[in-house]
């Protein structure tokens, strides 16, 4: 039973006015993951409910819908450096946020959300008042609490407590030295527990998210507004001209972060195969040469029945969903599952683990099994196989729940909902609640200017 806790008290007769909004991101390509998919339909669906919004953003920077301004907050970018110990220049001496973020990328750490939130807040303590409301989307950075200090409202989006993909790394570690590059690594998590306790209002995407985040930041339940993602049902969509491979697994997984449990299905997959000789596997991500999932693939010998894509647009994915037989999402932990549920919108029987929120997800349309478990998967994986009709009755479920429950217009709405209860607006339309919101029916430019 999915649910969202609540958007209104109640209707109104008034025209509520249309809000400026400014969304934050420290690092927001689509390609990069779920956070830079997040900014671009959450953004879109505002425009389109009547708002304005601006995107400030890192790099790698958003692909936007041209209605939305995108205003760009250069940092000094040094993942995609092929040296970054020479890419300090004299000037940035000059900077402290400069400085730290190269000596902490030179000694393992990860500085960009903390250096993105002094940027941003230096930008908007001279350009904020032009905004109703600031929704930063997971740097949880100290800067969020300087804005605040300047009056502006602060929402922050949590999308799951990345304690959580930490501990997978460390119980992932080969030995103790792997373990305190882990631990440098993460170390930006302690200000994001500083900041997400002192934050007033903080939204996230999934029960399970919530429980967490209060489990494993220490926030308090009344801190935390759920509002589910949506789905793009207009790309995710059953594609009648491409014909699905009976013996196609897809999946999508970063190749070697553990967190995605890609080595399980691998594990199915090489336990299946005396049985169906012709089944492939499909991943869309990049494989890491000489990596685990590398190392695995040659133990398990899967070279060459195992194919990695990356850098693919939305249109593409839909067009490898609608090729596979079945979808598998493995993953350990999500704090929300937009695989499975882009999977199912675009009518691809779905097999996911039952980790963190991929079950309020996938529902009672797919197949969930325990999570970290080959052997359920092997076995849900052939009973699947087998079993045509099951997988077309599958599809068409998953694609129903999907356009019923799942929406970026709903989510919009929600949100706005509790920007007018932040602000002390009187709210724009009725109350949804959980038994209304599941009966409920439901490339890209880029404008704005570099901010100093």
């Amino acid at each position: 039973m999915t649910a969202l806790e609540h958007c209104t008290d109640g209707p109104s007769t008034e025209t509520p006015r249309p809000l400026n909004i400014c969304l934050l991101g420290y690092r927001s390509h689509p390609y990069c993951g779920g956070q830079g998919v997040y900014l671009y339909y959450l953004s879109k669906a505002l425009v389109e409910a009547g708002h304005s919004v601006d995107v400030i953003s890192g790099q790698p920077y958003p692909e936007l819908d041209p209605r939305v301004k995108l205003i760009r907050m250069p940092g000094l970018n040094l993942f995609d450096e092929k040296h970054p110990t020479r890419a300090l220049r004299p000037r940035h001496l000059l900077s402290w946020t400069d400085f730290f973020e190269w000596w902490s990328k030179l000694t393992g750490g990860f500085a960009e959300p903390y250096t993105f939130g002094r940027r941003v807040a230096k930008y908007l303590r001279r350009h904020g008042r032009q905004y109703d409301m600031v929704h930063d989307n997971q740097s949880l950075c100290y800067g969020l609490l300087d804005i605040e200090k300047t009056g502006l409202p602060v929402v922050a989006t949590i999308h799951h407590p990345i304690t959580r993909d930490r501990q997978l790394a460390l119980d992932a570690a080969p030995d103790w030295r792997y373990r305190l590059l882990v631990r440098r690594w993460h170390s930006f998590l302690r200000m994001q527990i500083r900041v997400a306790r002192r934050l007033r209002h903080i939204v996230t995407v999934s029960k399970q998210s919530r429980r967490d985040i209060v489990e494993q930041f220490g926030v308090a339940p009344e801190q935390v507004e759920l509002v589910y993602n949506g789905i793009d049902t207009e790309v995710f969509r059953p594609q009648p001209h491409i014909r699905r491979r009976p013996m196609r697994i897809m999946t999508t997984a970063s190749a070697d972060q553990p967190l995605k449990g890609l080595r399980f299905l691998l594990q199915a997959l090489a336990s299946l195969r005396p049985r169906y000789p012709d089944l492939e596997l499909l991943v869309v991500g990049r494989l890491e040469e000489g990596g685990a999932t590398e190392q695995l693939l040659h133990r398990l010998q899967l070279q060459g029945v195992v194919r990695f894509v990356s850098g693919i647009s939305n249109r593409e994915m839909a067009e490898y969903y609608a090729s596979a037989a079945v979808v598998v999402c493995p993953s350990l932990y999500e704090g929300f599952g937009l695989p499975a549920g882009e999977a199912m919108a675009c009518g691809a029987p779905v097999i996911s683990s039952d980790g963190g929120a991929l079950p309020e997800v996938v529902g009672d349309a797919g197949v969930v099994v325990p999570a970290a478990d080959s052997g359920a998967l092997e076995e849900a994986l052939a009973a699947l196989l087998a079993d045509e009709a099951k997988r077309t009755a599958m599809g068409e479920c998953g694609r129903a729940r999907i356009e019923a429950q799942f929406s970026w217009r709903l989510a919009a709405e929600c949100l706005v909902e509790y920007y007018r209860r932040i602000l002390g607006e009187k709210p724009g339309r009725p109350r949804i609640d959980s038994a209304t919101r599941e009966a409920a029916n439901p490339p890209v430019g880029e404008r704005g200017a570099e901010a100093a």
